[in-house]
């Protein structure tokens, strides 16, 4: 259903949000290896969270990425749009141009609800709650 893209920017934003603060910065470096997301790929995932106030970022000897309070609290479903775009939920399933309501694939009403309520699910689950689960024990992510 994710992108490996989204799926990367997902993993990256919650090592940023374990790892991370306004004078704790991560370096690109730092972050591929443990998540296991060659160098320059996940680099250019990050920039373009930061361009869209995901993440943070500073420049020059102390720079590198980090999380704010504000980004802490963005949903999961933010760094989904931002990669993947909104469209990725809202495509057919078979890739059909015109499938919607009215005129429905085959499978369109069987994913139909799932997927609403999977997107819900990402809008009203933060970053911050996430990451907490993570450092709590109560899930796991290999970081």
């Amino acid at each position: 259903m994710f992108s490996n893209s989204a799926k990367y920017a997902i993993k990256a934003v919650l090592y940023l949000a374990i790892h991370s603060n306004e004078t704790k910065r991560i370096m690109v470096k730092d972050i591929s290896k443990p998540i296991n997301v060659p160098q320059a790929y996940i680099a250019k995932l990050l920039q373009e969270l930061s361009k869209q106030n995901v993440v943070s970022s500073a420049r020059g000897r102390q720079g590198g990425f980090y999380l704010s309070r504000a980004n802490r609290n963005q949903s999961i479903m933010s760094i989904v749009d931002v990669i993947d775009g909104e469209q990725k939920f809202n495509t057919c399933m078979l890739s059909l141009n015109e499938c919607d309501k009215d005129k429905p694939c085959p499978l369109h009403d069987v994913i139909y609800s799932s997927k609403s309520t999977l997107i819900k699910s990402l809008e009203n689950k933060t970053v911050n709650e996430l990451s907490q689960d993570v450092k709590s024990g109560n899930s796991f992510l290999p970081l």
